[in-house]
């Protein structure tokens, strides 16, 4: 089918109010990107040097911290060069493969946190068996077979982003938002884009709905599990092995939901920045600070390699 596309360059806007404040975002924003970079890296080096962290929970750990690192930087730099200049100008084909990545990342990011789920399902719905069931060889069955169901998604994706090459832009080319999602993108077209937002609705089912469903679901066993715990201590030791991964998933799915789920319309775009903002540039870097920061394994690795003295000790003893 040949391109109609006559928009060949979309303007990004960004933060374009904030004027004198945008060397104040500029530089939390550039922070954040190294915190979420150094931390990740660091948590893929632990797990993949220190021995006693060779088991299922911190194997899945380091397989999203790659995921964090690739999302985060498929956004922050561009985003930092967007509030830098108070805008930026893409190319339209950069603007697609942008979202394309986008979205196969965040399908990574979906499917790795229903495995991490099931893990902790079995650690605490079935800790007796649970070394026996969760060896190596299902890690990596399991890590597999998350990349091989995100296939579909990363087709309908790709289905998704060819679609939307063969729309009609004649015009503006204009995007209040700093980075290229579908919703501004749709905007632009002069185009009949229900099928498009069929395909993303399908899309949405497939990455945000069924994951997010079996993540419920392996929670109300859990819970169920916790409740016939009879101590309260049990309950609690029992309790702090899937906190982690809980608060984890309530910010990655609360913040997608809100985004996805409720129409634009309903929101402001300011709000919707924000939203897109935390998820893509805040969550990655927080992943490794909620899993590891209050975990005895990674502080002893830290020992273990001479990195822990670096680390100022007392920020460290306040979690």
């Amino acid at each position: 089918m040949e391109n109609q596309t006559m928009v060949t360059e979309i303007i990004l806007l960004g933060f374009h109010h904030l004027h004198s404040m945008r060397h104040l975002l500029f530089s939390i924003i550039l922070v954040v990107y190294c915190l979420t970079i150094s931390g990740n890296f660091l948590i893929i080096v632990l797990v993949s040097c220190c021995r006693h962290l060779h088991f299922p929970m911190y194997f899945f750990l380091t397989q999203m911290s790659i995921s964090d690192i690739l999302l985060t930087t498929n956004i922050a730099p561009q985003m930092l060069s967007i509030v830098n200049h108070e805008g930026g100008i893409i190319v339209f084909k950069a603007c697609l493969n942008q979202y394309y990545f986008f979205v196969a990342f965040e399908i990574s990011e979906c499917l790795l946190l229903t495995v991490m789920s099931y893990d902790r399902y079995l650690a605490i719905c079935n800790p007796l068996q649970y070394n026996s069931i969760m060896d190596h060889a299902v890690c990596i069955k399991l890590i597999v077979i998350s990349w091989v169901f995100s296939y579909p998604g990363f087709l309908i994706g790709l289905f998704i982003v060819v679609s939307i090459s063969q729309l009609e832009f004649c015009g503006p080319n204009i995007i209040d938002h700093f980075f290229c999602d579908i919703d501004p993108l749709l905007t632009l077209s002069c185009s009949d884009t229900l099928i498009i937002h069929v395909e993303a609705l399908f899309l949405c089912v497939i990455v945000l709905i069924i994951p997010f469903l079996l993540i419920i679901v392996s929670y109300v066993y859990i819970a169920l599990t916790i409740s016939k715990i009879p101590s309260s201590s049990g309950k609690k030791k029992a309790f702090s092995t899937c906190s982690s991964h809980l608060t984890v998933v309530s910010m990655y799915y609360g913040t997608l939901i809100g985004i996805y789920t409720v129409p634009t319309h309903k929101r402001s775009l300011l709000t919707s920045k924000i939203l897109s903002m935390f998820f893509t540039v805040v969550t990655p870097m927080l992943n490794p600070i909620i899993y590891s920061l209050r975990n005895n394994d990674i502080r002893e690795a830290l020992k273990k390699i001479n990195l822990y003295p670096l680390i100022n000790r007392s920020i460290l003893n306040k979690f």
